[in-house]
């Protein structure tokens, strides 16, 4: 998570997120760096980006300016806007009331962890009701 001000592109900090990802654990062999892949809408077709990605071997799959409808990536844009919305259901969150962008990050963080909580809880629930 990279917290910025609003009228920054994100475009302009797309190396800063990728240079700040952590290692990925897989269940087997060594965790890998990088993800495989990098899914991105139209704000992201710049020259700039592409490049950024393929230099640290990612396969880049950003939707083109005028050329490729965004359709394409509906799928797996999916992914990214549930993931928004469950973060949006904290109400300290979605208003922003805090002036410090620390206080921010923490409160985000907080609510990424108890999304994950709930969602783990919620699996191990329905896996135990199951013989």
């Amino acid at each position: 998570m990279l917290v910025t001000a609003a009228n920054v592109n994100d475009s302009t900090v797309l190396e800063d997120v990728l240079d700040n990802l952590r290692a990925i654990r897989q269940p087997l062999g060594r965790p890998r760096r990088w993800p495989a892949k990098l899914h991105g809408d139209k704000g992201y077709d710049y020259r700039s980006c592409r490049e950024v990605v393929r230099l640290r071997g990612i396969i880049a799959r950003i939707a083109r300016k005028g050329v490729e409808s965004a359709t394409h990536l509906g799928r797996y844009r999916y992914v990214i806007e549930r993931c928004l919305e469950w973060v949006s259901r904290f109400r300290r969150l979605a208003r922003r009331y805090d002036r410090k962008a620390s206080h921010y990050l923490g409160f985000l963080r907080l609510a990424c962890a108890l999304i994950c909580y709930r969602r783990a809880a919620r699996l191990n629930l329905l896996t135990s009701n199951n013989p």
